[in-house]
């Protein structure tokens, strides 16, 4: 096989070596993949997670290589506390990191290395890596092979993943040059050569060779790749065994054969050496035409070089001659004409160049990144406000107050609650000359102003720059460092100007004095010596130095392009002390407004403590209307049950009715503003008042999230009974504060009257709690109370008239876009209701409600019943479709999750594209054709789910 006919015929060395004849390579046709890879992980890796806990020695992580502070791919070696011993898998380098400059990376980039391990075959090289002839034999690889495209022929691969490689640099073989520096040892696999012929055919010389020592067991890479010779050899000798019985004329023609065998292999190692020999011989003599011709090329540039230098002398001789002589008229025009257009050049170039230099000097006037960053630093560090010096006092009596406050808060007696509240009062006034000295501090700080300023620097800062890394550690000496490199960059940056002002300011000084020379009609001192000695030298020079100022700009700029390590930690350490002052001042900011509320507070409460006067009193004028009513409906009754019947006092009564049951609402909601101020006060500086005035009830009323209202009553309404939807519990119709409602029915017993409570609140709540309370995808509850005459307890929710997603299907069904926007309403709503922990276990078209068929909201649900049986309802269908979940249906009792939400969701959407589907969702026998669909804008990530389901 011809030696320099390789399976792979381009390989570059990336420099890395192991030893003299062990090195890392990449294959070149992966340059553009390692280039992508490279620049994904500069993209991505800044903004990866820091590796957490222990690494897996069997994963990709990407680093920092301190060589160039750029992001590779690594695997973990070995791990010492924070500190991580990694290879770069891409090129074969070793290094110790911290656990910082070590990220995770996704499974995109856990592919393959582009890296190899290759040892050039044949050789080996000693195990004392301590040696100096050991790092002498690594670097001698290194120079010879660094960044280099070599070839290479694939021999064995060891069991280690090490590929066995002949390695040629052109037409030279590396494995050889290594052997001649005696860096290694020759070592041909197999561990007893045969016949010291065979390595010289193969390397082409005999002189070399060293004594062979074990090797590790190789799996060939080419079975076909061992002599003819070796293999016919192998094989008799496998066979002697086999032999052992036969008769001596057998074995004399065996013998025989065996014999033509090795003459067979002697022969052809002869005609192999032969080969070899004539190579050399034909290497031998193109190297020495080569030498011929290139002696040839010498003498003929010798020759050159004696005419140019006659054809010098000559020139030189006759301008010599021409300067004794007078020169005759042409060829003064001839001269005049070369003088005139040399320094008419001369002064051209040197124009251009100081055009542009005062172009770039006057762009320089204004701020530069680094002036830029030189004035945000100055701000951040002058005018910094620290935390007031009562800060740290005040916050200690909050905690102390805190404490005192949850005491009284855990009381349970009337009688321990009196030294309770005495201590807390006593923690309370200190706090209150705390809070009062912290007020009084902080009003003298310009804490807006500091703010928007720090605002307006981080933000021209970050147009310049790019956004900072605000976890960095630039180190403690980062400014300084900074105003280092400025005023060593200002100091050379003038030193190169002064040199070109006082190289122009020459030239002008030689113009004033030309000037001056001509000027015939002024006495002048001015030379004919001061007019024409120097010029060429002051043209020049200021020529060179305005160059030198023009290339001393062009890398000052390069340099502030680049943001040199200096500006950049200078860069995010002025970000960092940005973002932590502004941190503090938000601080002292949310502080003085709360402490400002607490010093109100305390200022209206100083002469009495609150009390709930106002709500009994309101609660009085309630029992007074409620009786008026009472009384007027039972004259409305006795005037229509009366025998002669008169319209005008019925009309007139049922307008004081109306008139008394307007007055008792406002009275209701009256009740439940003084309820939400007890509330607020019992929250906050007062946990004492629901235990000091247990008959206001505060504490059912804060249960409830301010949901509960006792003073209502079933009577107090004129409710029409809606009987269309009252198949299921009695539902009616009436008018509360201007809002026309529903009254929901719901039996309840001692124990499921407490359940209801929380259930009701714990919904009402996610509603408040959510992020926008008039788009949160859930029906508001208005109001929950209780029957006084009867055992059922009443929500009330607003009424949207035919407005159930069931009645708008069945009158007048959505279009595709409405049923997006709907159900995206819906979504929402099941996203907060998951939030706060409530399956709702109930969605179906009858509990889903539209809003001018644009906004969707999830419906309440039986508050009587737990998850696991409104999950299993009757009512959970969608046409044919049923809305439970296949783990319900098929493990009973099973409770439902937001899994099973999202079932019934995807159910709905199926419904509405698909009225008329008959079946299970699970029976697998889904087909429906969803071209039709358009969506509107991006699709929400429910909608992923429908077009599963769809299609």
């Amino acid at each position: 096989m011809d030696p320099f006919v390789m399976d792979r015929e381009n390989m570059e060395l990336v420099g890395v070596t192991v030893d003299a004849i062990t090195f890392w390579a990449q294959v070149v046709n992966q340059d553009q993949q390692i280039k992508n890879i490279n620049n994904v992980l500069a993209e991505r890796c800044p903004a990866a997670p820091v590796l957490h806990g222990t690494p897996n020695p069997k994963k990709i992580y990407g680093a920092v290589f301190s060589g160039d502070s750029c992001w590779y791919r690594c695997k973990v070696l070995q791990q010492n506390d924070d500190k991580f011993q990694v290879s770069f898998i891409d090129y074969g380098n070793t290094e110790l990191v911290s656990r910082l400059a070590l990220v995770e990376l996704p499974e995109d980039l856990q592919s393959q290395c582009f890296t190899n391990n290759y040892k050039l075959w044949g050789f080996h090289v000693s195990t004392d890596e301590d040696a100096t002839h050991f790092q002498q034999g690594k670097a001698y690889l290194q120079n010879l092979i660094y960044g280099k495209k070599v070839r290479i022929q694939k021999k064995s691969v060891c069991f280690n993943g090490t590929i066995l490689v002949q390695a040629f640099l052109g037409n030279l073989d590396i494995g050889v040059e290594v052997l001649k520096m005696k860096f290694a040892t020759l070592n041909l696999p197999g561990g007893n050569c045969e016949s010291p012929m065979s390595v010289q055919a193969l390397y082409g010389y005999g002189d070399m060779l060293a004594v062979p020592v074990s090797m590790p067991k190789l799996r060939p890479a080419f079975d076909d790749q061992r002599p003819l010779s070796l293999k016919k050899k192998s094989s008799g000798t496998a066979q002697c065994a086999a032999n052992l019985g036969k008769t001596p004329h057998q074995e004399l023609v065996e013998e025989n054969q065996r014999l033509e065998v090795e003459r067979d292999a002697q022969q052809w190692s002869s005609q192999h050496k032969e080969h070899m020999l004539r190579e050399s011989v034909s290497e031998l003599q193109t190297l020495l035409e080569q030498t011929v011709n290139d002696a040839k090329e010498g003498d003929r540039c010798k020759a050159e070089q004696k005419t140019l230098q006659c054809i010098s002398e000559q020139l030189e001789k006759h301008l010599q001659d021409a300067k004794e002589d007078e020169p005759g008229e042409l060829q003064q025009k001839q001269v005049d004409r070369f003088l005139g257009s040399l320094v008419a050049e001369q002064f051209s170039r040197l124009a251009e160049k100081v055009n542009s230099l005062r172009g770039l000097r006057e762009r320089t006037l204004g701020n530069t990144e680094s002036d830029s960053l030189m004035e945000s630093i100055s701000v951040v560090i002058n005018n910094r406000i620290s935390a007031p010096v009562t800060m740290g006092k005040m916050d200690s009596a909050w905690s102390d107050y805190k404490v005192a406050q949850d005491k009284v808060k855990a009381c349970q007696t009337k009688e321990q609650l009196g030294e309770l509240m005495g201590n807390r009062d006593k923690v309370r006034a200190v706090l209150a000359g705390m809070v009062e000295a912290f007020i009084q501090e902080a009003k003298c700080l310009p804490l807006r102003q500091r703010m928007d300023k720090l605002e307006e620097v981080s933000a021209s800062l970050t147009e310049v720059f790019g956004p900072a890394d605000l976890e960095e550690d630039a180190g403690e000496q980062a400014f300084e460092q900074f105003f280092q490199w400025r005023t060593l960059r200002s100091r050379r940056t003038k030193s190169v100007r002064d040199e070109t002002d006082k190289a122009l300011k020459a030239l002008c000084t030689w113009s004033e004095n030309v000037g001056k020379f001509f000027c015939l009609s002024a006495k002048t001192t001015v030379s004919v010596k001061d007019v024409v000695d120097g010029v060429n030298e002051w043209i020049k020079r200021a020529g060179i130095k305005v160059a030198e100022e023009l290339d001393f700009s062009q890398s000052v700029g390069d340099q502030d392009g680049r943001q040199s390590k200096a500006v950049s930690n200078a860069f995010h350490t002025a970000m960092q002390h940005i973002h932590k002052e502004l941190g503090l001042l938000s601080d002292i900011m949310e502080k003085c407004l709360h402490n400002t509320k607490f010093q109100g507070d305390m200022l209206h409460w100083q002469s009495a403590s609150p009390t709930p006067d106002a709500l009994f009193s309101v609660k009085k004028h309630i029992r007074s209307l409620r009786s008026q009513l009472k009384w007027r409906q039972v004259e409305e009754g006795s005037l229509e049950e009366a025998e002669d019947i008169d319209l005008t006092k019925i009309l007139k009564k049922k307008e004081e009715i109306a008139e008394t049951r307007n007055a008792l609402f406002q009275e209701i909601g009256q009740e439940r503003q003084e309820y939400m101020k007890l509330s607020a006060l019992a929250e906050g500086g007062f946990p004492e008042l629901p235990l000091l005035y247990p008959e206001a009830d505060i504490q059912s009323y804060m249960r409830s999230g301010g949901l509960l209202m006792k003073s209502l009553d079933r009577d107090m309404f004129d409710a029409e009974p809606m009987r269309e939807l009252s198949g299921r519990r009695p539902l009616v119709c009436t008018e509360f504060q201007g809002q026309r409602v529903i009254l929901k029915g719901y039996t309840v017993t001692e124990e499921t009257e407490a359940r209801m409570l929380q259930r009701t609140a714990q919904f009402h709540r996610s509603r408040k709690e959510s992020g926008s309370q008039t788009d949160c995808g859930i029906l508001p509850l208005l109001a929950l109370f209780f029957g006084k005459s009867d055992p059922l307890a009443y929500v009330m929710v607003p009424y949207f008239p035919n407005a159930s997603l069931g009645a708008v299907q069945a009158a007048n069904p959505l279009t595709t876009t409405e049923t997006v926007n709907v159900m995206r309403g819906v979504a929402e709503g099941l996203k907060v209701l998951d939030a706060t922990g409530i399956t709702h276990a109930s969605l179906n078209p009858n509990n889903v409600f539209l809003l001018h068929r644009r906004q969707g909201m999830v419906g309440d649900f039986d508050f009587t019943k737990s998850p696991v049986q409104r999950a299993v309802d009757s009512g959970m269908v969608a046409g044919s479709i049923s809305l439970v979940a296949p783990e319900l249906r098929q493990a009973p009792g099973t409770p439902p999750s937001p899994a099973s939400d999202m079932y019934s969701y995807g159910c709905l959407l199926l419904w509405l594209h698909a009225p008329g589907f008959h079946g299970y969702l699970d029976s697998g026998e889904l087909n429906l054709d969803t071209s039709g669909v358009k969506l509107p804008g991006s699709k929400p990530c429910f909608l992923s789910f429908w077009l599963m389901l769809a299609g």
